[in-house]
């Protein structure tokens, strides 16, 4: 058996404060087979236990391991981070502790310069070793009608140029985060790269997340006809940020198998890979007359 899942996080700006609530839910999402849980209890029933060996992809949203300070603190964490590999490190072991598939949500990840920072999206084994990294390649330069009115991720972050897709014993993971869902030809090169499961770490702010987060992941699922976990970050934080969360897991038929609206909690399916199988041969979109 396969499972996915994903981890909705109210990040604070303490690295230490969010190991310990992704690892938390980490031993919860890893100990119970449920659908599921947002804090308060599991909706699983005895007959539902699994008791064959389940491998498991994970993914934390955006900023995991720091959210809601300043934009240069980021850059700070990563300079102070950077010379052992701490923030990628501590993932490392997480993975391998719980024996999941990790997509590590985002992590700032020094550049050359040293001037700015890639938000990078790290997937760990089971046995905790890295196995690739996408820096997000869409950097979230807008004006937004919320507490925090203008974003300009670019001033600290520098922009990623290559699409990423991770392969797995049991199915091609494609990488994308947040801002990155509104550019569509992104997501259709991950397909023709192979990709059948594409996972979308995400702080979408509450106003544009009303308006079109659910909408934009089904689109995203049912052109590519890949599952989409969207992971996202929720509430109001620190800084007066207010994300929108509402993480979801779709089908390539585009249906919302299970999401979580508010708190920090996870949501998990089973991958049933005949499903991207047959829809693509039923329906085929990634042929050389469609491209």
């Amino acid at each position: 058996m396969i499972k996915l899942s994903a981890i909705q996080l109210s990040s604070t700006a303490n690295v230490a404060t969010n190991l310990a609530k992704i690892a938390e839910l980490l031993a919860k999402i890893t100990a119970t087979p449920t659908a599921v849980y947002n804090g308060s209890g599991s909706i699983a029933k005895p007959e539902d236990v699994i008791k064959e060996p389940i491998q498991h992809l994970v993914v934390l949203p955006e900023c995991c391991l720091y959210f809601g300070g300043k934009d240069s603190e980021q850059l700070t964490l990563a300079k102070t981070s950077a010379a052992a590999n701490e923030l990628r490190l501590a993932l490392g072991r997480l993975a391998q502790q719980f024996k999941v598939y990790l997509v590590a949500g985002t992590v700032p990840i020094l550049t050359t310069s040293a001037t700015k920072f890639t938000n990078s999206s790290c997937v760990f084994s089971p046995s905790g070793d890295l196995l690739g990294q996408y820096d997000k390649m869409h950097l979230f330069d807008v004006n937004v009608s919320d507490n925090t009115k203008s974003y300009c991720e670019s001033h600290y972050t520098q922009a990623g140029k290559e699409l990423i897709v991770v392969n797995t014993v049991f199915a091609n993971i494609g990488l994308s985060v947040c801002f990155d869902l509104r550019f569509p030809n992104l997501f259709q090169r991950l397909t023709q790269a192979g990709a059948e499961i594409i996972t979308v770490p995400s702080a979408f702010t509450k106003v544009t997340g009303k308006a079109h987060w659910q909408i934009l992941l089904q689109a995203r699922a049912i052109e590519n006809q890949v599952y989409i976990i969207a992971a996202g970050q929720e509430g109001v934080h620190e800084n007066g940020r207010e994300t929108w969360g509402h993480s979801m897991i779709i089908n390539p038929w585009g249906e919302i198998e299970q999401s979580l609206a508010t708190g920090e909690g996870f949501i998990t399916v089973e991958y049933q890979k005949k499903s991207v199988t047959g829809i693509r041969q039923n329906m085929p979109l990634n042929s050389p007359l469609n491209n």
